[in-house]
């Protein structure tokens, strides 16, 4: 699902501001976000310019009106309501609630088929007048290529727009999408925000998990495209002019701007077959009200004038209606959209091995991983279900690793193919040096498989220990199965009285 952020003058919407139609759709996105400082809230205070902007996120819509947010949701009428007075046609949805695992929170809205559907049909169809998209945000698609190509990315000039327009309040066009990205405060379909909103305590639970790495490593780009918002302001003439004394760190605190711009990673959508600047669009009805499902095969599909949902499997009335999330690992889903999915067959962990540059034979044995298909630090995928088939595609590398001796390596360079056992010591040495690493990374959580089984058995466990927890448990399953593999092949060995061979130069995993 692609989206482009427009902040052009012209919008299909109601011209209260040329630039409220796009500006709008962002906005609410960032107001979806989360707890601390909420979007919304932080954009009125910004309304009465620096001091009120650097205000404690305590004074948020989120925190402060959740109630008030659902009174003022059945006087003003929901989205729905709100596409159709505005271009929507006809559909066959309709948005119900579930009820939120944090009572103090307003229920989940979701979009479920409002009559029976079959494989085929159109659920609904979204004009573009109701699409944000980088091309009307920056009103200039040569001005979107080249913001997106260098030091800022779709989201956070999405998300600035979405914080200019949420600072119009009511009179944006976007103001009911927006209420309901706020109503949504960035959850996904289990209730659960993205762990780059999650406190340090929160994050421990992720302890062991190279995802935890993945969530600090992406708070740092956010934190650089924060620094770098002030050059969209100057370059995009559509903000300029509409926004002439309101430059974007002075009157975003970067908090504000953290939530704003997980709440557009939550919701954005990556369509196919369209130009760079409508790559990335925000779509009303669309995740997070959609629900995202890793072994279907509908898409939010641009068509002519208009954004679509075809389904792919057939639903009762009432049914929660699902769009695929590409084939992403769980370590993606959680960060990006608060979710992992038990069924995922994209889910995969990460083997980096790399030859060792200290070794006299390393440039040779380059030469020979590069011939067949590999590079001197190389990394390998580890499917769910398809550990077996990934430890037997790492042997060859490692093998080639642990040659030493010189004749040995001429002979590998002028042979053919993958690396073939040499010698039974270094397959015992190779194997052994696999199987301990697949023991030190299982043994880097600080619980058990057993333990984490339990723990999920509560039901009245914390939804991000929950979330957290069933992603850590699947990396250990499949960590579990590499290290069966590699226990089998080390069993299969003919002489197991061979001692391993000394491995100066062995390579390095990680």
């Amino acid at each position: 699902m692609e989206a482009s952020c427009s902040f052009p003058t012209k919008c299909v919407s109601p011209p209260i501001r040329s630039l409220p139609h796009p500006l709008s759709t962002a906005s609410k996105v960032s107001i979806s976000l989360h707890k601390t400082p909420n979007f919304g809230s932080s954009l009125r205070f910004v309304r009465r310019r620096s001091s009120s902007c650097l205000a404690s996120g305590s004074d948020t819509l989120i925190a402060g009106s959740r109630e008030v947010v659902s009174r003022k949701e059945e006087q003003v009428g929901d989205l729905k309501s709100w596409m159709h007075k505005n271009g929507l046609p006809p559909c066959k949805v309709v948005l119900k609630d579930k009820p939120s695992l944090d009572v103090k929170l307003s229920p989940i809205h979701f979009v479920a088929a409002s009559e029976d559907l079959q494989a085929g049909d159109v659920a609904f169809s979204v004009p573009n007048s109701l699409v944000v998209t980088l091309e009307r945000v920056l009103g200039n698609e040569s001005i979107a290529e080249l913001l997106t190509t260098n030091k800022l990315s779709e989201l956070a000039c999405l998300a600035l727009y979405l914080m200019y327009e949420k600072k119009e309040g009511k009179t944006s066009f976007w103001y009911p999408y927006i209420r309901e990205l706020d109503r949504q405060r960035g959850r996904g379909q289990l209730a659960v925000e993205s762990p780059l909103l999650w406190s340090e305590a929160e994050l421990a639970y992720l302890t062991g998990s190279p995802t935890k790495a993945e969530v600090l490593e992406r708070a740092e780009g956010i934190k650089r495209e924060y620094n770098e918002l002030d050059t969209v302001w100057f370059m995009a003439g559509s903000l300029f002019q509409q926004y002439p004394y309101d430059i974007p760190t002075e009157a975003f605190p970067f908090e504000i701007f953290k939530q704003a711009f997980v709440a557009v990673q939550s919701c954005v959508v990556h369509l196919q077959k369209v130009s760079l600047a409508r790559r990335f669009a925000l779509v009303p009805l669309g995740p997070p009200l959609l629900a995202y499902c890793s072994n279907c095969k509908a898409m939010l599909t641009a068509v002519d004038g208009a954004v679509e949902l075809v389904v792919d499997r057939p639903y009762k009335a009432g049914e929660s209606i699902v769009v695929w999330c590409g084939p992403q690992p769980n370590s993606k889903l959680l960060i990006n959209y608060g979710f992992v999915d038990e069924d995922n067959s994209y889910d995969r962990l990460v083997v980096e091995a790399a030859l060792n540059t200290e070794d006299p034979q390393y440039q040779n044995k380059r030469m020979v991983a590069q011939r067949n298909g590999k590079l001197s630090i190389q990394v390998f995928q580890v499917y769910k279900g398809r550990e077996k088939e990934a430890v037997a595609d790492m042997l060859p590398y490692l093998r080639l690793g642990y040659v030493s001796d010189s004749s040995e390596m001429e002979s590998v360079i002028s042979s053919q193919g993958p690396i073939c056992l040499v010698s039974a010591c270094m397959e015992r040495a190779m194997l052994d040096q696999l199987a301990d690493y697949f023991k030190i990374r299982l043994a880097g959580y600080p619980t058990t498989l057993a333990e984490d089984e339990a723990l999920l058995a509560d039901s009245k466990l914390n939804p991000k220990k929950r979330v957290a927890t069933q992603l850590v448990c699947l990396e250990k399953k499949m960590l579990n199965a590499c290290l069966q593999a590699t226990v089998e092949l080390i069993n299969q060995l003919p002489d197991h009285t061979v001692s391993p061979c000394p491995a100066p130069y062995a390579p390095l995993l990680k």
